[in-house]
C-alpha cells in the first residue's frame, strides 16, 4: 500500500555557531510523517524539538539534509518562496497565542485569509464559522485583553485551522493553560485536524499531552531517541523514523 507523506526529513543536521563555539542542535535526523497523522515531538528544554519544528516549518534552514513538504524541498526555497508556501500549506498555534492585540477575535482569525486574497465577506464568514466551532461565537468582537488564556488559545486554534492548511504546527500549545482547559484545547485541536484530515504536529515537554498523538517522537540531545506508536491506525509507520 502506498503511503502519502506530508513531511519527509532526510539526514537533517542543524549547527549554530556562537563565536568560536559550535552547538549541534540537531545531529542526524530522518523521519516521515503521514498525511493526516497526529504526531508529537516530545523532549525537555534544549532537546532540539523546537529546532526540529522550525526546520519543518521553514523558519530555519538545515545545515545539512533535506526537508520535504508535500514533495517540495523547502530547504532550497528563497525567503519569498517560503513565505508563500507557508501561507498556503501551514498553520501555527503558539504557546503565547501570538494574537494581534489591536484586532478583535473575528479579525485575528480572518488574518490568514487576508494574505490569501480572500474577500472580506468570505473571510469574515469563514472566521465566524471557525469561532463558532471553538465555542466563541459570542466573543467575535472581543480583543485579546478581554479574553481569558483559554479563550485566546481557542482564537489561536481557529486562526490556525480557518484556511484548512494541510499541516498545522502547535508549539507548546497548552503551556500557559490549566489542566482542565488543556484537555479541552487538545480535544478541540484533534477533532478539527481529523475532520479535515490535516496533519498535526505538537511540540511539548509533557508526556500526558503526547498521549493524544498517533505517534510520539522522543527527542534527546538533537536525536530521535525512540518512536512510540499510540494508536493502531499508525501501525506500520513506526519504522519510518
Amino acid at each position: 500500500m502506498d503511503i502519502t507523506y506530508a513531511i519527509e526529513i532526510k539526514n537533517a543536521r542543524k549547527v549554530f555557531r556562537i563565536g568560536e563555539e559550535k552547538i549541534i542542535a540537531l545531529d542526524d535526523i530522518s523521519m516521515n510523517i503521514k498525511t493526516g497523522e497526529i504526531c508529537c515531538l516530545l523532549g525537555t528544554s534544549g532537546s532540539g524539538k523546537s529546532t526540529l519544528l522550525n526546520l519543518m516549518a521553514g523558519l530555519e534552514k538545515p545545515t545539512k539534509g533535506s526537508i520535504i513538504i508535500h514533495g517540495k524541498h523547502i530547504e532550497k526555497m528563497s525567503e519569498k518562496q517560503l513565505t508563500n508556501f507557508r501561507q498556503k500549506n501551514i498553520g501555527f498555534i503558539f504557546q503565547s497565542y501570538n494574537l494581534m492585540p489591536t484586532l478583535n477575535a473575528l479579525e485575528n482569525v480572518s488574518l490568514p485569509l487576508t494574505f490569501r486574497g480572500v474577500s472580506k465577506k468570505a473571510r469574515e464568514k469563514a472566521a465566524f464559522t471557525m469561532l463558532k466551532a471553538v465555542g466563541l461565537e459570542k466573543y467575535i468582537k472581543h480583543k485579546p485583553t478581554q479574553m481569558s488564556g483559554g479563550q485566546q488559545q481557542r482564537v489561536g486554534i481557529a486562526r490556525a485551522f480557518v484556511s484548512k492548511a494541510p499541516i498545522v504546527f502547535a508549539d507548546e500549545p497548552t503551556g500557559n493553560l490549566d489542566s482542565k482547559t488543556t484537555q479541552e484545547v487538545l480535544q478541540l485541536m484533534l477533532s478539527l485536524a481529523k475532520k479535515n484530515r490535516q496533519t498535526l504536529i505538537i511540540v511539548t515537554h509533557d508526556k500526558s499531552i503526547a498521549t493524544f498523538a498517533d505517534r510520539i517522537f522522543y527527542i534527546l540531545d538533537g536525536n530521535i531517541e525512540k518512536v512510540e506508536v499510540n494508536h493502531e491506525e499508525s501501525r506500520g509507520t513506526s519504522d519510518e523514523a
